[in-house]
């Protein structure tokens, strides 16, 4: 994480200091490396850890506020890999004329002279590399947070560069610039309801620290209303940042305005690092309470599946579906979360709830990334072509591309021998053995009502007539096609093989309290 952080003041450092000529090479490179360096630390650290607590291994430092244990590790792992691909699509120049996707003054008004003056002298702002370390590093706090405190800090460090990316895009900017708006005002709101509840539950519990917190419930100090409000108002900062039900409205939005770069990274990454907060508060803190935080799941869960697939059938704007898809994925997250057991409950080798948790966010992670990297080459003369319509006969005019568009949309629905459907059996499978059946139920009902969705997509770019003279795709630079070879990898690999990516997050254990 401090290799993260070094990166990203270097990389603040490069923008005043370095040529302007210069600057994209040396930042893509700088934050290639860092990243590489900062995922072999991250594999060093994880083999070093030793047995902290029956099945938890790790230590807890920087005087408690901070857990490096095995989900900690496995999650820095996930984000630093989803974040490489990320600087990949970040780079990628060969879509724009040799320029990337990002404005060229973002501080101009759209359609302004000062606008078109850096267009014409094809100005890039490299400050969005540095932007995404600093993104990057919030992601990798966020989930190792041991502390409310340090975990608000988190949600700050992370929320604060992805506001500024969503308004940087270079084509349609006021759409960007309305997302950005939108996503900072309702994401003030959140960390507002999240700080406020941080301080109820310490005046319940009389500390910040998880473990003080998990004691206090245990102990049933009093003053329960205040815990339970406490809960429901973290709830809120949290559910927001996964895009859950009814937390959602940012998504649709965001992802639609944003630079898709930004969306694929973003889709990915945020919903890593808020997970992993979300498990370790749940868990760790408020463990002891989960028999009144889980009905409030239960109904959160089921409302955003059913939110996420039905609303999705209504789009045409294909980023648009994928965000509602995102919310429905985020629905299928939540029943994973409500498989947790206790220990002395669970048979020798069962699945863990957040064993399937860890897994589900890995299969995810990589095929919405690899998703919207194929929605940035399908492109006409203003840019990225989104509306549905105009994707007809897609698989006619760039088969392989449709292909691998296909193959995610598969992946998504949880289609046999894709990633997807291993993920959703995973979380299935804990949230019935649980109790949670009926969750289950509905997950497997919206399950099907989101194939709908996916397939027609599919059946639209190979089975439908083009509009007009059709889409055209526009052939990306290794990058690019790098980033979506290994989504298209990795989402095979899971479908036939997970058991190698099962077993490192069992071995990842329990989180330490």
């Amino acid at each position: 994480m401090l290799i993260v952080f070094g990166v990203a003041l270097a990389g603040v450092a490069a923008e005043a200091f370095v040529p302007r000529a210069r600057r994209y090479a040396v930042q893509t490179v700088l934050a290639l490396v860092g990243l590489v360096g900062a995922l072999v630390a991250t594999v060093v650290v994880a083999r070093g850890l030793t047995v902290h607590d029956g099945r938890a291994r790790g230590l807890l430092t920087g005087e408690g506020t901070l857990a490096l244990d095995g989900p900690t590790m496995f999650l820095w792992g996930l984000i630093l890999l989803l974040a490489i691909a990320g600087v990949l699509l970040f780079a990628e120049r060969r879509l724009e004329g040799g320029l990337s996707a990002f404005s060229g003054a973002a501080s101009a008004t759209p359609g302004s002279e000062a606008e078109r003056e850096a267009a014409q002298q094809g100005l890039d702002h490299t400050e969005v590399y540095p932007l995404l370390m600093f993104a990057v590093g919030g992601m990798m706090l966020f989930p190792a947070s041991n502390d409310l405190l340090v975990m608000f800090v988190a949600l700050e460090v992370l929320s604060l560069p992805l506001y500024l990316l969503t308004g940087l895009a270079r084509r349609r900017r006021l759409l960007s610039q309305e997302a950005a708006m939108k996503y900072f005002l309702l994401g003030a709101f959140s960390s507002g309801f999240f700080l406020y509840g941080s301080a109820l539950v310490y005046g319940f519990s009389g500390s910040l620290g998880f473990s003080e917190i998990n004691e206090a419930v245990r102990d049933n100090v009093g003053g329960s209303n205040l815990l339970l409000i406490g809960i429901g108002l973290i709830a809120v900062g949290l559910l927001f940042k996964v895009g859950a039900v009814p937390f959602h409205q940012w998504t649709p939005d965001v992802y639609q305005g944003a630079p898709t770069p930004v969306t694929a990274f973003m889709a990915a990454g945020t919903k890593v690092a808020a997970f992993g907060a979300l498990l370790r508060l749940l868990y760790v803190a408020f463990g002891a309470e989960q028999w009144n935080w889980q009905p409030m799941l239960w109904v959160i869960a089921i409302l955003t599946m059913a939110a996420g697939a039905v609303l999705a059938i209504a789009q045409t704007d294909v980023k648009r579906m994928l965000a509602y898809s995102s919310i429905a994925h985020t629905g299928f997250l939540l029943t994973g979360v409500l498989g947790l057991q206790t220990s002395g409950s669970l048979a020798e080798g069962q699945l863990t709830s957040l064993q399937a948790v860890l897994f589900y966010l890995v299969t995810y992670g990589f095929a919405v990334l690899g998703a919207f990297a194929v929605v940035s080459l399908v492109r006409d003369g203003g840019g990225e072509i989104s509306e549905l319509s105009r994707w007809a006969g897609l698989g006619k005019e760039s088969p392989l591309l449709a292909g691998a568009f296909a193959f995610f949309l598969l992946a998504m629905a949880g289609i046999p021998l894709t990633s997807g459907f291993i993920g959703k059996w995973a979380v299935f499978t804990v949230a019935a053995s649980a109790g949670a059946w009926p969750v289950v139920v509905a997950a497997v009902l919206f399950s099907v009502v989101a194939a709908f969705f996916y397939v027609r997509v599919i059946v639209l770019m190979y089975f439908s007539d083009p509009v007009g003279d059709g889409p055209t795709v526009t052939r990306p630079s290794l990058l690019t096609t790098g980033g979506i070879g290994v989504g298209v990898a990795v989402t095979l690999f899971l479908g036939v093989v997970p058991g190698p990516v099962l077993d490192l997050a069992a071995h990842a254990g329990d989180f330490i309290r």
